[in-house]
Parts: C-alpha cells; sequence; structure tokens
C-alpha cells in the first residue's frame, strides 16, 4: 500500500480553479483543506472576479487525482466556495507571469537583452549595473528564460504562479 508521502510525490500538476465569496478567512480555510490532506500548495493566485462578491483561486499543487479528487470534494463543502473544478488536461489558457533582475553591466547586456528578446520578454527596469524582464507565458517557457539568464547573476525573481481560464464562452 502506497504512503500518503508517495503519492504526493509520485503525482503530476494540477491546476484547480476555485469560485469563492470574497470574505476574510476563506483563503485560510482553503488552505487549512490542504494541509489537513499532506498537500503543499505550489502556486496561489487569488483576484477579485467581475462580481467583486466573489474571487477566483487559482491552485496548483502537485499530487495523485485521486488525492486531489478528495480535497476538491472537501473544498466544495466549504460554505464559501462556489465551485472547485481541476482544469488539468483541458482546453484552457494557462499563463504565469515572472519579473528576473539580472545583475547585467555593459559587458553582459546586449546578449542578456538578446535572450530576453527572443523569450519576448520585455524590459521594465535598466540601470548601469542591472535589469529587470517581465516574461509572460506557460511555466516552460518562464523556465527556460530563467535557465538562460542564470549564466549572469540573477538577483532577485518573483513569479505569480499559473493562472487558468476556460476558453471559449463557458465560464472558468
Amino acid at each position: 500500500m502506497e504512503t500518503h508521502a508517495s503519492l504526493l510525490s509520485s503525482g503530476d500538476s494540477h491546476n484547480l480553479s476555485v469560485y469563492v465569496a470574497n470574505k476574510p478567512g476563506v483563503l485560510a480555510r482553503i488552505a487549512q483543506v490542504f494541509a489537513r490532506r499532506g498537500y503543499n500548495i505550489d502556486s496561489l493566485v487569488v483576484s477579485p472576479s467581475v462580481d467583486g462578491r466573489f474571487s477566483r483561486m487559482t491552485i496548483t499543487a502537485k499530487g495523485s487525482a485521486e488525492g486531489l479528487d478528495q480535497v476538491m470534494r472537501q473544498l466544495n463543502k466549504l460554505v464559501d466556495v462556489i465551485r472547485c473544478v481541476d482544469h488539468t488536461g483541458e482546453d484552457a489558457v494557462v499563463k504565469e507571469l515572472a519579473l528576473i533582475k539580472v545583475a547585467a553591466g555593459e559587458e553582459d547586456r546586449t546578449a542578456a537583452l538578446q535572450i530576453a528578446d527572443h523569450f519576448g520578454a520585455k524590459t521594465v527596469d535598466l540601470t548601469a549595473r542591472s535589469m529587470v524582464v517581465m516574461a509572460t507565458g506557460n511555466s516552460d517557457k518562464i523556465d527556460a528564460l530563467v535557465r538562460m539568464l542564470a549564466r549572469y547573476r540573477i538577483v532577485e525573481l518573483v513569479r505569480t504562479g499559473k493562472v487558468v481560464i476556460a476558453r471559449g464562452e463557458e465560464a472558468t
């Protein structure tokens, strides 16, 4: 029989969309459901919906599909959760944003800017000894950009985590 820890380490990454009431404490209660089941949240993005009474949470977590199904059932039982959906494998738009501060003086700047340009990143800050690039795209693209810029000294890296929206007219 597999242990809880082995299920988590062997699982795939899942993108959950959780539509919730925009009230204090909701995030803590949702995080507690994951914690009680031994799941670590890899990324979490929360923002108000078009109707300000509600928020959308995009949660990325790794684990077995069966274990995450149980987490989703528990989330859907919470009073402030309107619905929880796993978008993994669905036809959806999944993107993230990264800000990457790179130490790049005059001798390295041109090459670093060429790398950023290749990935469609934009320079949002530039000083004599550093630059900040902003990149958007799927996680693999961001990971590849970070690996390429690592030949220079990455001073700071901030990533939003994944955001997900269903394609077409259907609500996420």
